[in-house]
């Protein structure tokens, strides 16, 4: 009797623990899991199909091979570009350190070459100035001989009437006749020296005007020699242009390199192939569809309860679920989590209630239901419908 009375106390609470323990269940649920669609990265010809229909393939495994020929060619040109920008960069970098040197030894002797001119000049300058000295004294001496001469030759023609007539005496009047004769050779040599000493001064003052020129020179190419900073600094901004071309053909040659990789399409993730849209022999586009990749090792059920059900509703609380295919076969688990709004809020053209006649319609939100209990023999996939209830305690 103790035995049975003990027996009934059980059977007792496990029915009002079962029956008449607070629940809310729903037949608007389903089986979701992730699908991940599997895309062209790359355009062309499919050459080769590696999976069938419904295949399980593991993530990495080979899908689709496209015809890599353009983009090993163009992987080609991308090291080649890289292997001249590289070796333009060299030269670069090495014309530096020589523009450098060469600048600055340019702007020593423009430097020194103008000093020298300038310098040059100066004893030209002194030279002219001598020769214009010389020549102011030689015309100082002819006029210093003429007015001897002419002196001289006024004596001889006083003397010459004063001869003929012996009131002097002849010995002092071939005196005078060879002072005259003197004086005009005196004349003759002051007109020479005069002559010297313009010659003098017109080969002074062209090598004064060679001296201005070559001081013009000397000062011109220091002013060129002045720009070594800036041809410096442009050799510099050139081989920085240079490491920067370098930098762009090396990042062509990675995304060369990304190309040639992506015409071979490997499986995202562990899965099932679905949706398969691709023959072999077929043109794709980047980012065309080619079929997609059904998860089966991650799967949960969204139960879409109505608002009405929702007040004691809670993450946590433990949920049982009826999978059709399996002839109503349940399986434990527990809420995830709850939707942060309508199933409605999220369609493609939600309602507007402030729009119209307005009739209430009771919303359902969404509430994932995360399995604890995955038997062997039940392999759920995305979509199979299902019985869902929530136990609020």
């Amino acid at each position: 009797m103790l035995g049975g009375l003990a027996v009934a106390v059980l059977v007792g609470g496990y029915w009002l623990w079962t029956v008449l323990s607070p629940r809310e269940s729903t037949d608007d649920a389903q089986v979701s899991g992730h699908v991940s669609p599997v895309a062209a990265r790359v355009g062309g010809a499919v050459l080769a199909m590696h999976v069938r229909d419904n295949q399980t393939v593991n993530a990495g495994d080979v899908l689709v091979e496209i015809d890599p020929h353009d983009y090993r060619i163009a992987l080609a040109r991308a090291e080649a570009d890289l292997a001249a920008a590289e070796a333009a960069a060299r030269a670069a970098r090495s014309s530096v350190p020589v523009t450098s040197a060469t600048a600055r030894s340019g702007q020593d002797i423009a430097e020194a070459g103008t000093g020298s001119a300038d310098a040059a000049l100066k004893a030209a300058q002194r030279e002219v100035d001598a020769a214009s000295a010389k020549l102011a004294a030689a015309r100082a001496r002819v006029a210093e001989a003429a007015a001897v001469a002419t002196r001289a030759a006024q004596d001889l023609e006083r003397l010459r009437p004063l001869v003929q007539k012996d009131q002097v005496p002849r010995q002092q009047f071939d005196l005078a006749a060879s002072t005259a004769e003197a004086s005009r050779a005196a004349v003759a040599s002051a007109e020479a020296a005069v002559r010297e000493a313009e010659a003098n001064l017109d080969v002074a003052t062209a090598r004064r005007g060679q001296a201005d020129a070559a001081l013009a020179q000397a000062r011109a190419q220091t002013t060129a020699a002045a720009t070594a900073p800036q041809q410096i600094a442009l050799t510099e901004a050139q081989a920085a242009v240079a490491d920067a071309h370098v930098l762009q053909a090396r990042t062509a040659l990675q995304q060369a390199q990304t190309n040639l990789e992506r015409t071979t399409v490997r499986a995202p993730a562990n899965g099932v192939v679905s949706r398969r849209s691709v023959e072999p022999g077929q043109i794709v586009q980047p980012g065309q569809p080619l079929m997609a990749i059904a998860t089966l090792d991650d799967v949960w059920v969204v139960a879409n309860f109505k608002e009405t059900q929702l007040r004691d509703m809670k993450a946590g609380q433990r949920a049982e679920v009826e999978v059709d295919a399996f002839g109503g076969h349940p399986l434990a688990g527990h809420v995830d989590s709850i939707a942060g709004a309508t199933g409605a809020t999220f369609s493609l053209l939600p309602p507007d209630n402030a729009t119209g006649n307005f009739v209430k319609v009771v919303q359902r939100v969404p509430v994932k239901i995360v399995l604890d209990d995955r038997t062997s023999d039940a392999v759920l996939r995305p979509g199979m419908s299902v019985n869902a209830t929530v136990y609020l305690r």
